[in-house]
């Protein structure tokens, strides 16, 4: 089900019905004890479900013989801690921060799936409250780490880049690398998530809608391109969403890492 329905086709006297802003707004389709839930929050709650489930499903009864569930949940989980978290932060400091890792980056990337599961056909980080609401967590989780680690001062310190032997532009280094971590880090961190999902749903609903669309007289010909573009950007989509959700934990743990170092 997609965005907005449209019965619009070419040489009917009607335009193409593009999609916009429009196509990311959706009513509330229930509430529960005063909570609406709208098509994006019902597909957040699943991604939630799944992700709990999947994982207490391979590992509530681990087996030294691990079955099909338990060595894909087994092989999930060390892709995570190895390939991404031990290789930024290291094994001992990044032990404690490998079960955060790997519910980011299997949350992302279920709420991503979305955007090319039937009926769905929506990737919840589309809508810009979900990155930036993860992107806090871990903005809260790296200015805590940094003050606990080093102490007010150094903490300062470290989110400032201090350093007295760059000379003359010490206070402007210092003005930039604070305006950088506080500010600019945390829009960035949200922002690259929910652009690359935005753009890529809004470029699927053209090709999808244009289908559709082309689909009377000659423009059959062009709607059976557009149908195939669809299928192409459907695999790149797979690519994407498994690709940002990487470079979220990626950069999670780069800015942890940056927190528990001496220097900034």
């Amino acid at each position: 089900m997609l965005a907005f329905e449209t019965d619009c086709h070419i040489f009917e006297g009607c335009g193409f019905p593009t999609p916009g802003l429009h196509s990311f707004l959706f009513k509330p389709m229930f509430t529960v004890g005063g909570i609406e839930f709208n098509k994006p929050i019902l597909l957040a709650a699943l991604s939630t479900i799944i992700v709990i489930g999947f994982f207490w499903a391979a590992f509530r009864k681990p087996e030294i013989v691990p079955g099909k569930l338990q060595m894909i949940g087994e092989a999930g989980y060390d892709f995570v801690r190895r390939g991404v978290v031990y290789e930024t932060i290291g094994k001992r400091e990044g032990e404690k921060y490998v079960p955060l890792m790997v519910s980011l980056f299997f949350f992302i990337w279920i709420m991503n799936l979305w955007a090319i599961i039937p009926l769905a056909q929506f990737p919840v980080t589309s809508v810009i409250a979900f990155p930036a609401g993860l992107a806090a967590l871990v903005y809260i989780l790296w200015v805590s780490l940094t003050f606990k680690r080093h102490g007010f001062i150094g903490g300062w310190k470290n989110i400032t880049g201090y350093d007295r032997s760059l000379g003359p532009v010490f206070p402007m280094v210092m003005f930039f690398e604070f305006l950088s971590n506080l500010f600019i880090r945390p829009f960035t961190h949200a922002v690259r998530l929910f652009a690359n999902m935005f753009a890529g749903h809004v470029l699927l609903l053209i090709f999808t809608i244009g289908t559709w669309y082309l689909l009377n007289g000659i423009g059959m010909a062009y709607s059976a391109v557009s149908f195939l573009m669809v299928i192409v950007m459907t695999v790149f989509e797979l690519f994407i969403q498994a690709l940002q959700a990487y470079v979220f934990i990626l950069l999670s743990c780069s800015y942890i890492q940056g927190a528990l170092a001496e220097h900034h």
